[in-house]
């Protein structure tokens, strides 16, 4: 037999442990919900970032130890922004002391130079997501906003709606 447990332990410690770390995960995602997974704020991203870390770690773990310490660091971090969460809708300092505000680089055609310089995103990069966004015409373009996760939201169209510039910080 090609693969014997005895020659290639790894293998099949990793067929095991995968799966059951993955389990593991998907069990916490449906207590947490699926915010666990959200790109929200920049907390959420690296909590999703580290999960995947520690999910790997899970699946290569030489030992049990190894494998249920990887599976409690999973558990305490949902654990975490799950408190988090709370916490930032019912504590204003809470709030502002995780969350990033989201900037206007982009306003009624017009590139924002001083929050491209602020916010350290390259004209090259606004250029791009605005035709990710399908933006044919920069004055098309009421408004791009770079988001609390890096991401650039891009308004256009002839009726956008104040209401989704509120927070929105002005440089």
């Amino acid at each position: 037999m090609i693969f014997e447990y005895s020659t290639h332990p790894g293998i099949w410690r990793g067929a095991v442990l995968a799966p059951l770390a993955l389990a593991w995960v998907i069990f916490l995602v449906r207590v947490v919900g699926l915010r666990a997974f959200s790109k929200m704020t920049g907390f959420d991203f690296v909590v999703t970032v580290a999960t995947g870390s520690l999910l790997a770690g899970a699946a290569q773990a030489t030992d049990w130890n190894g494998f249920v310490q990887s599976c409690a660091a999973v558990t305490a971090l949902l654990g975490v922004q799950l408190a988090l969460a709370f916490a930032r809708r019912r504590f204003i300092a809470v709030s502002a002391l995780i969350d990033n505000e989201p900037v206007l680089i982009m306003e009624n055609g017009v590139i924002l130079d001083a929050a491209l310089a602020h916010t350290r995103v390259a004209r090259s990069d606004l250029l791009a997501k605005l035709r990710e966004a399908n933006a044919l015409n920069p004055n098309s373009v009421k408004s791009a906003v770079l988001e609390t996760t890096g991401d650039v939201s891009v308004l256009h169209g002839d009726d956008v709606d104040p209401i989704l510039l509120e927070g929105v910080r002005r440089i």
